[in-house]
């Protein structure tokens, strides 16, 4: 028989005191992002389980632990934009049946 072991974490502040109850909600963020974008995210939300405010609540504090944004963020090289470029317009383009087909072509 397996057991559920629930773990809450307990909410500190720096001075080193105890905060009770939930913090209050009440900071609103808006922002304009295109239609499609955001129905994709909150696609994924959903197959996640979390809701859009949760996963904006965990961005801002995945940003206060790394004190900077949690992924890399690059301007990319000029090899790197001549081949998205290339891919983009269709050329340079391998298609490959499957896994199998992909290491065939690529001599593994």
């Amino acid at each position: 028989m397996s057991r559920l072991l629930t773990v809450v974490p307990r909410l500190c502040y720096k001075n080193g005191g105890e905060r009770s109850g939930a913090m209050s909600k009440t900071a609103i963020i808006r922002a304009r992002v295109e239609p499609e974008l955001k129905e994709q995210a909150e696609t994924i939300f959903q197959r996640l389980g979390v809701s859009t405010t949760q996963a904006i609540a965990m961005f801002y504090k995945q940003v206060i632990l790394r004190e900077g944004l949690p992924f890399d963020v690059a301007i990319p090289n000029a090899t790197t934009r001549r081949t998205l470029d290339a891919t983009d317009a269709g050329r340079d383009v391998v298609l490959c049946r499957d896994a199998e087909d992909m290491f065939k072509k690529l001599g593994i």
